[in-house]
């Protein structure tokens, strides 16, 4: 996700809904009308009684065929399009090397936080030459905010001599190389080849995984199953994109201890539907970001992004 390939490309669902009706104002270009905020979730939301929306019709004793969830899965998959057709890596950076640093950071803390703690990183260390003649204490110190900063901080030195030494001080585009780099596995390299090489690839994140699991699609808790099962349903071209959306509703609407049932625009298509809080106004008090109405985790969002930026570190 270099700049230029931040934009998302959200494919066009079949059906619909009403638009949304909240204005957020957008953090690098002015107004947008855009359809975002709370009242997103009305737009796939079943009819609502007194106890609140109706969750999917099932039908007792005929368990879902394999075909049934692969057409179910890619409708969630065309419909969070339409709700996050903004969506996008929430990572700030301006190229590979940047990528690859903040997502080998972002482990075990959230994108905002690393997002706070890049500017100070990039602007001592910019280059992989750069970071791997860093004084190790000195560059801790700059990556603490983020947590582990030890172990992180040696790998940061590691694949950045590795870039130095056996690529030329460039980031390589291909996984096999990816994954040889100490800190990066197969959830970072994917991360760099969808959004900084434009290679489709699932990013397998813990959202990723409760959300594909809530959904039914896999009942597998290891990652690299997960991705190999998640690939099976669904075309590589929609790979990167898929893993952006998932992640977007996991960390916006589908919580891990309390998902915001009664406020989720794909209520009638979740299997899981009733885990978490099933009336709508005490839903939409859960939604998180730009669907609360709240700053986003970039720095540097997007232009097409509808909420407003992050705020710097210090400032929140």
């Amino acid at each position: 996700m270099s700049e230029g390939r931040d934009s998302a490309v959200g494919e066009q669902g079949a059906g619909k809904g009403r638009k949304l009706k909240k204005t957020v104002e957008s953090g690098s270009g002015g107004a947008k009308n855009r359809s975002v905020g709370p009242d997103s979730a009305r737009r796939a939301k079943p009819e609502v009684g007194a106890a609140g929306a109706a969750g999917p019709k099932k039908k007792p004793g005929r368990p879902e065929s394999h075909l049934a969830m692969v057409r179910r899965a890619r409708r969630i998959n065309r419909e969070l399009a339409e709700v996050y057709p903004y969506a996008h890596p929430e990572l700030d950076f301006r190229n590979p090397f940047e990528l690859l640093v903040a997502t080998v950071l972002s482990a075990q803390t959230t994108d905002l936080r690393v997002n706070q703690t890049t500017p100070a990183l990039f602007a001592a260390y910019p280059t992989p030459e750069d970071m791997a003649a860093a004084v190790p204490e000195e560059l801790e110190e700059l990556i603490r905010p983020t947590g582990f900063f030890r172990a992180k901080a040696k790998s940061l030195l590691g694949l950045s001599a590795a870039l130095r030494d056996d690529f030329g001080g460039e980031v390589p585009g291909r996984l096999a190389d990816l994954v040889k780099l100490p800190g990066v596995g197969r959830k970072t390299a994917n991360v760099v080849l969808g959004n900084a090489f434009g290679v489709p690839g699932i990013t397998v994140d813990t959202h990723f995984g409760r959300l594909v699991r809530r959904w039914k699609w896999t009942e597998q808790e290891d990652p690299e199953k997960v991705e190999a099962e998640i690939a099976a349903i669904f075309p590589k071209s929609e790979w990167t994109m898929l893993s952006h959306r998932v992640i977007f509703h996991g960390r916006r609407v589908c919580h891990a201890r309390k998902p915001a049932c009664g406020a989720c625009p794909i209520a009638p298509l979740c299997p899981s539907y009733g885990e978490g809080e099933t009336d709508p106004e005490k839903a939409r008090k859960l939604l998180k970001y730009e669907m609360g109405g709240k700053p986003g985790q970039r720095l540097s969002p997007p232009p097409d992004y509808p909420g407003s930026p992050a705020p710097p570190l210090g400032a929140d």
